[in-house]
């Protein structure tokens, strides 16, 4: 029995390789009993993402007080939309009910998370830190948080592309993105196009953000247009696998639990800095080491071309 609840989770997994530790033996557990429960229910995975973005954005709201049991309030709520995040994609995968509308809202949602807890950390601090704490959070946010959250989310998918091929991964290219912006007409379907606009701006950063990779990725095209090479793939996830850790901490749990320990020592501030200095030199560093290994597979490609 413990070993079919094992496998019922495991299930639900996009793959062990890109699971975080905290995720697997706290988020993912819990957010499975909150799938099966909705799915009880018949419940649509959208639902339960819609319902995660309440209650992270009233979690932002509780950061404003400067009151312990507000904030505590507020954790909790970050945690349980945590939780409802993990489920909603559990649900999708239990059930099969997978939709590309479901990746957007997916994806708004932890930047509704955290748009609420910027701003209203910003209102707190007003009174002390001025203007500045604006700026602070705009820095850290709009520019660090929001780089590293694409990078990580990128180099994942690129991962699980090469360990389960293009049907385990969600890899987009913006090119085909913007073929399907331009064939769609407003009249058709104004709320699709929009979020082709912003996904295809999206994914045309995490482009610009891995010059190497996409060098890499014309030349696989080129040479291997049917399948690659399974000794290609077994040495690229070689090369990726040590970069999962640096991506799952550049995504939830440890900017999280910064934030936690920041708004409990009554010093919001330090969870910006944070981002600005120590996320950002990580993201740095998993860049630079994700693009030497896409430059040294493309320069030894020709190893490969026997083993196809």
């Amino acid at each position: 029995m413990k070993e079919k609840a094992k496998t019922d989770l495991q299930s639900t997994f996009k793959s062990q390789d890109t699971e975080e530790w905290l995720d697997i033996y706290f988020t993912r557990p819990l957010g499975l009993l909150w799938a099966r429960f909705f799915n009880l229910f018949g419940t649509h995975p959208n639902v339960i993402t819609i319902l995660s973005i309440f209650l992270g954005v009233a979690a932002g709201v509780c950061f404003y007080f400067d009151d312990l049991l507000i904030n505590i309030v507020g954790i909790l709520l970050l945690i349980w939309a945590n939780l409802y995040d993990s489920a909603d994609g559990q649900l999708a995968r239990m059930t099969g009910k997978k939709s590309r509308i479901g990746r957007a809202l997916d994806g708004f949602a932890g930047d509704a998370w955290f748009v609420s807890i910027y701003f209203f950390m910003c209102l707190r601090l007003t009174p002390t830190w001025g203007i500045w704490i604006w700026l602070l959070c705009a820095l850290a946010g709009l520019i660090c948080h929001s780089k590293q959250c694409q990078l990580a989310d990128y180099y994942r998918n690129i991962h699980l592309f090469f360990l389960k091929g293009e049907s385990g991964s969600e890899l987009d290219n913006s090119k085909a993105l913007e073929e399907e912006y331009s064939n769609l007409k407003w009249s058709d379907n104004p709320l699709w196009k929009t979020y082709l606009y912003f996904y295809g701006n999206y994914t045309r950063s995490q482009e610009a953000m891995t010059p190497a990779f996409q060098m890499f990725k014309q030349v696989l095209a080129q040479r291997f247009p049917k399948e690659l090479p399974q000794t290609l793939r077994d040495d690229f996830r070689k090369g990726s696998l040590p970069l999962m850790k640096y991506a799952n901490i550049l995504t939830f749990n440890v900017r999280a639990i910064t934030l936690y320990i920041a708004i409990l020592v009554r010093e919001p501030w330090i969870y910006p800095v944070f981002e600005i200095t120590v996320m950002s030199a990580l993201c740095i560093y998993m860049r630079n080491r994700h693009e030497k290994l896409c430059k040294h597979l493309t320069d030894n490609i020709d190893k490969y071309e026997s083993k196809v």
